[in-house]
């Protein structure tokens, strides 16, 4: 049976390198992007909340409609308000959430210093400062409730982390 994993948390906290590192052990996943998503469905993003909310939803349909097409889905994405990753428990059967905490102040630095974005525009923090919107610095990121896995990415290395998410899927 196919499944569909979200990997959630501030920008900078190790979402996209997980990710990557989960999918080398399930090589035929797909990995959904927001970044990426983004580009296509607003290419000029506004990261107005209606945007968003528009953005989020396609990308739970899309994760959803790839599930039911027997394809297992690792969702990469902030997903700072918790009604997107509700709407996602709700739809799709086999549904895990993973949340990377991190401390913000280890995002900035982190963001500041990468050298690989993923498809993530560079900048964001400062972006931030300057009054765009960015989750974590002046719009809210809500913490799940009840995910089926927390790591913590300022301890814990992303080959660590991959591991545990491994565990987490093949024991569902």
């Amino acid at each position: 049976m196919s499944w569909v994993l979200w990997i959630t948390g501030l920008s900078g906290c190790g979402k996209s390198t997980v990710a990557l590192k989960v999918k080398e052990l399930f090589p035929h996943a797909v990995i959904l992007q927001m970044d990426d998503l983004r580009k296509i469905v607003t290419p000029a993003p506004t990261y107005s909340e209606e945007e968003r909310e528009y953005v989020y939803r396609a990308l739970v349909y899309t994760a959803k409609t790839l599930c039911e097409a027997g394809h297992n889905v690792i969702i990469d994405a902030t997903g700072n308000r918790r009604s997107w990753r509700q709407l996602a428990r709700e739809l799709i059967s086999d549904y895990m959430e993973v949340y990377l905490e991190c401390p913000v102040e280890v995002c900035v630095k982190r963001e500041k210093t990468r050298l690989d974005t993923h498809a993530a525009p560079a900048g964001i923090y400062e972006k931030g400062k300057e009054g765009w919107p960015v989750p974590g610095i002046n719009v809210p990121y809500e913490e799940p409730d009840k995910p089926e896995l927390i790591i913590d990415t300022e301890k814990e290395p992303p080959e660590k982390a991959a591991e545990k998410i491994i565990r987490l899927v093949k024991n569902r």
